[in-house]
């Protein structure tokens, strides 16, 4: 009659009692199937090592490492390699696990692949990256799970260094085969330029401020020669002019006549041009060519007189119309004049194509720089990406040297694999007290749905939640009286108990 009212502290106190036997059997019973489980699971040992991650040796700023992945990557990628059929098969023939006709061999693989832990440490603020992992294997006997551990840590350790030794030469000879094509599309540009300089050679951009100036210094040039020239034939039309006033004078004095003729003539030509000198002086400069063809004429005038002067009278007058040396004399300059006006024609025409092509080169400019700029930007490009390339083919290299001394990253083996003591699963002790549990929920949930069943009335707060009547008296237990239980009571414990108080109704 409990389960049909609201229950108090001595009510469970009670119930307890009356079932304890029954709680305890339930708890002692669940203890030793508990037991008995944890002894018949076969036994399952753990072998661990820790595999820490040493940096590169060399100082990145030296060297620069060519394996740049992630390493949580580079780990997952890793133990793809290790966990695939074609490295566990190996394993799982050598240390024979598994046995047994109950397993097929993808079975097995599969148990072989669960048993193998891999569990990265978590890194720090102060750490770069990941630290290092741990490495775990599960089997039934303790040794061969120490060596199936090792040879799992051996795998990772081997396929690390491999994999950067591999990937540290791929790069490389990458590099290099694209730093030959870079060579060869270096070499093509640098003919091509070569080609192009030649060609337009004296009309490269470069060359314009070179050419400007040259182009200035012949403009110079070619008006200094014109106005030399015009000097000259100045010069000559004065020497043509004396030679024929020369020829026009009488012959027909004696030679003594005509020397002493001549050497007045010259006298007075001398002072006429020396009066000309001092005008032309006063009014232009010392370069000013009529001043400079007056100076000739003095000198020659001189020279002339100095030479009639020495010379004594000779012959008979003959009647034979003869040259003065005077007139041979302006014959002989009129020729130089003549030969240095040629010559000065020749130079004149000479400076003039030079710059007509000076000119040409200037106005081919523009053209000739839209050309230019299209050949070396191609150079240019070509260039840096060769020396782009060469910078990482050098880096690549040393990297690659790196790796084949093993300075570079690492996994190293802080621990051995332990070998196990004891066995990870089953826990005897937590089986145990497991099963003990168990058993106490199972008394405790029969006990309530007993109690619950139960429609006894032994107390006065039965009576009342079953009739709603008030008690007029109670009997009490009797402790002295001799028992009456038989064998089939006994039997009874978990049946429904009679109704004690029937009576009470009436």
């Amino acid at each position: 009659m409990l389960g049909h009212r609201e229950l108090t502290i001595g009510d469970y106190a009670e119930i307890l009692k009356r079932r304890f036997w029954l709680i305890l059997a339930c708890a002692l019973i669940s203890l030793g199937i508990g037991l008995g489980i944890s002894y018949l699971i076969p036994p399952r040992y753990v072998s661990q090592t820790l595999v820490l991650i040493e940096q590169q040796k060399v100082p990145e700023d030296y060297v620069k490492p060519v394996v740049n992945e992630d390493l949580n990557a580079r780990l997952a990628s890793m133990r793809e390699q290790i966990l695939s059929r074609s490295r566990i098969e190996p394993i799982i023939d050598r240390f024979n696990l598994y046995p047994g006709g109950k397993y097929t061999m993808d079975d097995r693989v599969d148990l072989t692949r669960k048993a193998i832990g891999i569990n990265p440490i978590p890194s720090g603020p102060s750490t770069r990256g990941m630290p290092g992992f741990y490495i775990t294997f599960q089997a039934q006997d303790a040794r061969t799970a120490q060596q199936v551990c090792g040879e799992i840590t051996s795998l990772f350790v081997s396929a690390n260094l491999s994999a950067r030794q591999e990937s540290a030469e791929g790069t490389t000879d990458f590099l290099k085969q694209q730093l030959d094509d870079a060579k060869r599309n270096l070499d093509e540009q640098d003919a091509k330029l070569a080609g192009f300089e030649q060609k337009y050679l004296g009309r490269l951009p470069d060359q314009e401020p070179s050419n400007m100036n040259t182009l200035q210094a012949m403009t110079t040039q070619l008006d200094a020669s014109t106005q030399a020239l015009s000097r000259m034939q100045q010069e000559e039309t004065f020497l043509q002019a004396l030679v024929t006033q020369q020829e026009q004078e009488p012959s027909s004095a004696s030679p003594a006549a005509t020397g002493g003729a001549s050497l007045d003539s010259l006298s007075s030509q001398l002072k006429a041009a020396l009066t000309q000198e001092k005008e032309l002086e006063a009014l232009y400069t010392p370069d000013y060519p009529d001043v400079v063809a007056i100076k000739r004429r003095i000198v020659s005038l001189r020279a002339e007189i100095a030479r009639d002067a020495a010379e004594p009278a000779k012959g008979k007058p003959s009647t034979a119309r003869t040259e003065t040396p005077q007139l041979q004399q302006l014959r002989a300059q009129l020729r130089a004049e003549r030969a240095s006006i040629a010559s000065a024609k020749q130079d004149q025409a000479r400076i003039e194509q030079q710059v007509r092509n000076y000119e040409a080169r200037i106005d081919a400019s523009p053209m000739v720089e839209e050309e230019y700029k299209k050949v070396t930007r191609d150079h240019e490009t070509a260039l840096q990406f060769y020396n782009t390339l060469l910078t990482k083919m050098n880096e690549s290299s040393m990297a690659t040297a790196l790796e084949q001394r093993q300075q570079g990253e690492q996994f190293r083996v802080m621990d051995a694999p332990n070998l196990p003591d004891s066995p990870t699963f089953p826990n005897h002790r937590i089986f145990a007290a497991g099963g003990l549990a168990a058993g106490l929920f199972l008394g405790l949930l029969l006990t309530a749905l007993l109690e619950y069943r139960d429609t006894s009335l032994r107390s006065e707060s039965d009576i009342w939640a079953f009739t709603k009547l008030p008690t007029l008296a109670v009997v009490s237990y009797i402790n002295n009286l001799a028992p009456s239980r038989t064998a089939n009571e006994r039997r009874r414990l978990f049946s429904r108990p009679a109704k004690s108080m029937e009576g009470a109704r009436d």
